[in-house]
């Protein structure tokens, strides 16, 4: 039965890293027109280094009954093709408007109406293809659509590839919450196209990166101080894939420790009970803020840096070198509003528990608690 496997703990594959380029990974959707040669699969405990053009994603897919795609817009050019690989046809393919206005419910029933209408039964898959508000959005569908049928990720976006499509939450915002209806329901696979960041805008990339960071501030220094020289410098997919390759391991391995987040899978919620409740704020104001998913955590990240201070958990200049890190890798480190102004979206964050509010808290890079 689908949705049970679906719960199995994620399966990430580690063989080589992806090959270098010097390509610059140019701001505001620039296209460089070199096309990088290898795309990532993460399926059956280890990466696989797969050319674009071959035959391995249909290879893969053979066993489904049929296969759809739904795409972001914006990246109408990958999805043709990967529908050209994996030989799906255009009246198997929908296109959605993504980001945080069309993560709801709206969106999820259109998502299930469409799979009816075409067909979809238990044993198709249905392949995300787009960054973390797609995936998200198009895994929730998938996962009750007839009790649970197959999907898999292939993130466009820094930060599907090493947040959002990685690990098997699902969900869609409620009411302006984050996240606040959701299921827990792992991809069969995660193919990441890091040509894709080449296109990708400027403040995308930097959203990304925050959750990049975050992912080596919980464990891994070394690569935390590397990132932050690459990001602050000139980041080439090069230099991207190897931390882009890390940070995928380390989810990888904490969410098939924890994959209900009962217990350790909690840490990669650093910045986030801020972040959430930063991006509810800015849903209420008029205009509406402005600042992305990443970049709220990221200013988050400081104040879970600022909170490990002043509670002794972490030794004081903990949040200036943060501070000073995100800055130069072009990041916002500020909050917005009072802390106060956040209070009821912290409340009401599906972190909390009898009543408290849970943070994860930084005693030093590399260790959180």
């Amino acid at each position: 039965m689908v949705p049970e496997a679906g719960l199995e703990p994620a399966r990430l594959l580690r063989t080589q890293d992806f090959e270098s380029s010097a390509s610059t990974i140019p701001p505001l959707g620039q296209k460089t027109g070199q096309r990088y040669e290898k795309s990532h699969i993460i399926k059956e405990n280890k990466y696989l280094s797969l050319p674009i053009m071959d035959n391995s994603l249909a290879d893969i897919l053979k066993k489904y009954s049929s296969v759809f795609a739904i795409y972001d817009r914006n990246v109408e050019q990958y999805a043709l093709e990967v529908a050209s690989v994996a030989g799906i046809d255009g009246d198997r393919m929908m296109a959605i408007d993504a980001g945080e206005r069309a993560k709801n419910m709206d969106t999820v029933l259109r998502i299930c109406n469409w799979l009816l209408d075409a067909g979809a039964d238990r044993k198709s898959i249905v392949l995300a293809i787009g960054g973390g508000t797609l995936t998200d959005t198009v895994g929730f569908a998938a996962s009750i659509y007839k009790r649970g049928i197959a999907y898999a990720n292939i993130p466009t976006t820094l930060l599907a590839m090493v947040d959002a499509g990685i690990g098997g939450k699902t969900g869609i915002n409620f009411e302006d919450y984050k996240n606040m209806l959701g299921t827990f329901c792992q991809p069969e696979f995660t193919w990441v196209l890091p040509e894709a960041l080449q296109t990708l805008p400027e403040k995308e990339f930097r959203s990304g990166s925050a959750e990049l960071l975050k992912t080596f501030l919980i464990a891994d220094a070394k690569n935390y101080k590397k990132a932050v020289e690459v990001l602050s410098g000139t980041p080439t997919i090069g230099k991207m894939a190897p931390l882009i390759s890390a940070a995928a391991a380390i989810k990888e391995t904490i969410v098939n420790d924890d994959p209900f987040e009962q217990g350790r899978r909690r840490v990669l919620n650093l910045g986030h009970t801020w972040g959430h409740a930063i991006e509810w704020w800015q849903s209420k104001q008029t205009p509406a803020g402005t600042l992305s998913h990443g970049e709220a955590v990221a200013i988050g990240i400081i104040q879970a840096a600022r909170r490990s201070e002043a509670e002794g958990i972490a030794k004081k200049g903990l949040a200036d070198r943060l501070i000073a890190d995100f800055r130069a890798c072009g990041l916002p480190t500020e909050l917005p509003c009072s802390e106060e102004e956040l209070c009821p979206a912290m409340t009401k964050d599906k972190k909390s528990a009898d009543g408290q509010i849970q943070f994860v808290l930084i005693e030093k890079p590399g260790k959180v608690i």
